[in-house]
């Protein structure tokens, strides 16, 4: 298996070059109802192909939502991998939003799906949930670092259920959120310009100052739009990490489709938003 330069590297070039915003590609029924399309594969069809045309050639991350695309069976997954080709071959960077978790041969099966370089649905990182305890994790981990992919973590995600597992106090005084970044942080220790393994903060979070989000990775940071956050509020949640956080804006940018025009100004009104918030922290 030929390996690729890091997901860090590639992802860090990719951010300094384009911004850092990640569009996601979530084509629910109700937005492929206010696209005026059909909840079918066609619709489906036209609305992942034209996210990737207005989208592409300009964002850093692209990051499809795998259950919209499952939910059509195996028509609905052949859209996903034509979707994920198109963009990545375009430039932009694919992480596949399908948190998955599970333990020995099915987690090495999950991470086959998506991170072997000769798979159909080959993403440039993955998401994944770690708690059946970050140990579970091992067959994505090795598998990212054996073809230069990556892995976001949920660590302190966005919605407000997450806060009873995420924030609950281990016997050692640290929370289970804390306890994720810190295993992140081991696996990028001494990568440069950045480390492969982020985490999946929330943007509507506030002030997390008591947690330690200097993992050297990348911060995907969902909320911003439809959640309520705003890229202005970036500084005020990530603080000293500001520049590794990779804002996702979904709805916010696609509910202005199916015009290609109106995606790309939307898109381009959030990174610019985006680059304001960070330049003058």
């Amino acid at each position: 298996m030929t390996v690729m330069e890091p997901f860090g590297a590639r992802l860090r070039r990719a951010m300094d070059e384009r911004g850092p915003l990640c569009v996601g590609i979530d084509p629910h029924a109700s937005l492929l109802a206010e696209w005026g399309l059909n909840d079918d594969v066609a619709g489906l069809e036209r609305f992942s192909r034209t996210v990737v045309e207005a989208m592409a050639d300009r964002v850093a991350v692209l990051k499809p939502q795998s259950a919209f695309f499952e939910r059509f069976g195996s028509r609905g997954v052949a859209v996903l991998e034509t979707s994920v080709r198109e963009a990545r071959a375009a430039g932009a960077l694919v992480v596949m939003d399908a948190k998955r978790g599970d333990i020995g041969s099915t987690m090495a099966a999950y991470a086959e799906s998506f991170l072997h370089k000769d798979a159909p649905l080959f993403s440039d990182a993955l998401t994944v949930s770690p708690y059946l305890g970050y140990g579970s994790l091992k067959p994505a981990v090795d598998l990212a670092w054996e073809s230069g992919a990556g892995l976001f973590v949920l660590a302190l995600t966005s919605n407000p259920e997450g806060g009873e597992v995420q924030h609950a106090v281990r016997g050692d005084g640290r929370s289970v959120g804390a306890t994720m970044l810190a295993h992140l942080a081991a696996e990028n220790a001494g990568e440069q310009p950045l480390g492969s393994f982020g985490a999946v903060v929330g943007a509507t979070l506030g002030d997390l100052s008591s947690y330690d989000l200097g993992i050297n990775g990348p911060l995907l940071a969902p909320g911003i739009g439809a959640q309520g956050a705003t890229p202005a509020d970036l500084p005020g949640v990530f603080g000293a990490a500001l520049r590794n956080v990779v804002p996702n804006v979904s709805r916010g940018v696609l509910r202005h489709g199916p015009d290609v025009a109106a995606l790309r100004t939307a898109a381009d009104r959030f990174a610019a938003e985006i680059r304001t918030a960070v330049t003058a922290s």
